[in-house]
């Protein structure tokens, strides 16, 4: 495999660490705030991170955006996936949220036939069937628990992440990445912070580092994930993602000492075999 390969490989292992770290300190920030206040400071935490590089460079210009509905279509859907994903690991373990998450691939390719008018063969519809039967697995709709609030709000923040992800492929036609990560943070803890205000909880002193750590560790990983993309093609690097998983289950076990159920991992396998289906097939494509 060539060196730039090996480097987009690289950066996205350490970005989904970062993230499955990320939201480990979110899962213990949401047993003291709202799910929403906590989206809001998660988005505000992450804004210096952003600005201070660019302003360092003096790229101000990159800034201004292009195609403003599309900006803030991506910050309502960013401000619903945030908090349906909090929301989700304060009900969940990390491993669970994450393997119902991870149907956001299948999602992307449902959704970009209609939205993109792109090309979806048989045999891709019917690994996103089976993938998404693997979701269903893990939401225990047997044992009447598939309405459980938290899987629920886990598979709405994979909806809206896929209708962001959807977004992003039409705005890179205009905007700039500098445009679309700063706009996106913005949106978010200004939507959230609206939303969260009237319950809102006044922040513990103890809880300023956590709500900086977030942010730092935030911004680091959107830019190994950046470099994952830039290095290497989305078919070479997005199987990566699906160590978040691995991460889930090894945080919930260090921190909380709990482990996924027997459907959680077979749902979940199920979900990855057929996400790693659907990356080949476009490999081959």
């Amino acid at each position: 495999m060539q060196s730039s390969g090996v480097k987009g490989i690289f950066a996205m292992l350490v970005a989904v660490a970062l993230f499955a770290f990320m939201d480990a300190m979110m899962k213990h920030l949401v047993g003291h705030y709202p799910p929403m206040q906590v989206a809001c400071l998660r988005g505000l935490a992450s804004l210096p991170f952003v600005v201070v590089p660019i302003l360092a460079r003096g790229r101000v210009s990159r800034l201004v955006p292009v195609r403003w509905p599309l900006h803030l279509l991506r910050g309502a859907l960013g401000v619903l996936m945030l908090w349906g994903f909090v929301y989700s690991v304060r009900e969940l373990s990390l491993a669970d949220s994450y393997a119902i998450f991870l149907c956001a691939p299948l999602l992307v390719t449902a959704l970009s036939v209609p939205l993109l008018g792109e090309q979806v063969d048989a045999r891709r519809w019917v690994a996103i069937a089976v993938g998404l039967g693997g979701v269903l697995l893990m939401l225990r709709p047997s044992a009447g628990s598939w309405l459980t609030l938290g899987g629920l709000a886990a598979l709405m923040s994979a909806a809206c992440y896929s209708l962001s992800a959807i977004s992003v492929r039409v705005l890179t036609r205009t905007d700039t990445t500098e445009s679309m990560v700063f706009w996106v943070m913005a949106l978010l803890g200004a939507g959230a912070g609206m939303l969260a205000v009237p319950d809102w909880v006044g922040v513990e002193a103890a809880h300023w580092p956590w709500i900086a750590g977030i942010g730092l560790v935030g911004a680091v990983a959107q830019h190994y994930i950046t470099e994952a993309f830039r290095h290497a093609p989305a078919s070479v690097v997005v199987p990566f993602e699906y160590t978040a998983l691995l991460w889930g289950m090894a945080l919930d076990f260090t921190f909380w000492r709990v482990l996924p159920g027997a459907l959680t991992l077979l749902g979940g396998g199920v979900v990855v075999a057929a996400g790693m289906y659907l990356i080949a097939r476009e490999r081959r494509s």
